[in-house]
Order: C-alpha cells, then sequence, then structure tokens
C-alpha cells in the first residue's frame, strides 16, 4: 500500500479518466483478493482486517468532519469526505499483526488477561473522539499499557528457535515504523495534516504515541481471535519440531 500510495503520486496521470484515490481503492481491493487466492491470508486473519477496516473507517468519517486531517484530491469511491482506500490502510495494521503472529508462531510469557486488554482498547478508541470535547487521557492509556504489557515477554520463531523480546518494545518498535511510513504517506499527499497544506513536514511526534494507541487496538483484536494458548521459552521450544541450534 504504502509504495502504492508513492508511486501514483510520482506517476499517475493527471489526466487519467479515474480519480487517483480511486484507482488506489481499486488496487487494494485487487490486493485483498491476491492476499486471499495466494493463500498468504487465511480467513481468520481477514476477519480481523474487516473489523480493522470498520474500526478505521468509523474514526476517519470523525476525524475529517472536525478538521484533524484532510483529503486533498476528489474521489467517487467514498464515504462523505473520506476515500475508501482510507479502510484498507487501517486493514493492514491487522494483517500485519494476524500474519506475523501466525507466521512466527507467537508465544507469550506472564500474558496480560484479555479482558483488560479489552478495556484498555475500548479506552483508547473512546478517547480518539472525546478528547477533542473533554480531557485528553492518552498519558493515562500510556501508563496503563506499561503496566499491562511491560512484565510480558514474547517468543517469536524466525528459523527454528524461538527467541524473546519484551512485548512492550515490539509494541513500541511497530509504532515506530507506522510513524515513519505515515510520513511517506503525508509526503505522497495520500492525506494531509494541518500545516502541510503549503508544502510537506514531518509529522509530529505526538502522532508516534497515537500509532502506539491505535497498535494496541490491532493487537488486541488479533489476541481475541486467535485466543492462542501461552507458554513459556522452554514448552515453546519443546513444542516446536525439527532440530534446534544455539545462536
Amino acid at each position: 500500500m504504502l509504495v502504492l500510495l508513492l508511486a501514483t503520486f510520482l506517476f499517475y496521470p493527471d489526466a487519467a479518466a479515474l480519480y487517483r484515490y480511486d484507482f488506489i481503492t481499486l488496487c487494494a481491493v485487487a490486493i485483498q483478493a491476491a492476499m486471499l487466492a495466494m493463500k498468504l491470508e487465511i480467513w481468520e486473519e481477514v476477519q480481523v482486517i474487516l473489523v480493522f477496516h470498520v474500526v478505521g473507517t468509523v474514526m476517519e468519517l470523525f476525524k475529517t468532519q472536525v478538521g484533524s486531517w484532510v483529503y486533498p484530491e476528489p474521489p467517487l469511491l467514498r464515504i462523505m469526505d473520506v476515500p475508501l482506500f482510507t479502510g484498507f490502510m487501517y486493514g493492514c495494521f491487522g494483517s500485519y499483526i494476524a500474519r506475523v503472529w501466525r507466521i512466527f508462531d507467537f508465544r507469550f510469557t506472564r500474558f496480560p488477561p484479555l479482558w483488560a486488554q479489552l478495556i484498555l482498547a475500548m479506552a483508547v478508541y473512546v478517547n480518539f473522539f472525546t478528547h477533542h470535547y473533554v480531557v485528553d487521557i492518552r498519558y493515562g492509556l500510556f501508563a496503563v499499557a506499561a503496566l499491562l504489557y511491560g512484565p510480558c515477554l514474547i517468543h517469536f520463531r524466525t528459523d527454528q528457535t524461538h527467541r524473546s523480546m519484551p512485548l512492550l518494545l515490539g509494541l513500541i518498535l511497530v509504532a515506530l515504523f507506522i510513524w515513519l511510513a505515515e510520513n511517506i504517506a503525508t509526503f505522497a499527499r495520500a492525506w494531509t495534516y494541518p500545516g502541510q497544506e503549503a508544502g510537506w513536514e514531518m509529522v509530529s511526534l505526538s502522532k508516534f504515541g497515537s500509532w502506539f494507541l491505535l497498535m494496541i487496538i490491532s493487537f488486541v483484536l488479533v489476541g481475541t481471535v486467535n485466543r492462542r494458548r501461552q507458554t513459556s521459552p522452554a514448552t515453546a521450544e519443546t513444542a516446536s519440531p525439527g532440530p534446534q541450534r544455539r545462536v
């Protein structure tokens, strides 16, 4: 999707009969269909993608109405002021988390109770709307996220052996890469923030915190669907067939 946004910004003809945003939407549909046809995604993962697609689109409808960002080009395929390709961008987050969870065989130690994560995710989502009218509680949400995920280790298998890292660090790193991707997307004028109308500038670091909170929603959605059995590193390696090698 990121390559598509940048390539159409650089090379899509201004005189084309199909608006650029609509072309991106049709390409996004084709990408999703191809992922399923080639079995790169499974139907359980598509459930997560669809939910996150809807969650993201609803937030987009609200945020564009309050002026948080705008889409500077005209589409036909849209809901109000929101082009339909935006839902697929949110779906990318859900797709990424769902696929790496399966491909890298995620296991966890001290995994937080799912009910607590669901409460946090709902509070995060509500705050994205309410902070425009009442106090912004994002710093409290950061603190709760640190308490919940700080003790947790994630174990992932890239070859034959599970390796470990703090889950909180993993979520922060993913949010950082999304923030960097957002800078590329706004450079490609997929959307613009206030202050970027006259020319592109780096996205505020405050958006990095927003992406971290949004990643929590995606992670909890995937965790709810998967309901994976959490294991210790020793159990994870024992459960993994094939020879082990020392690293």
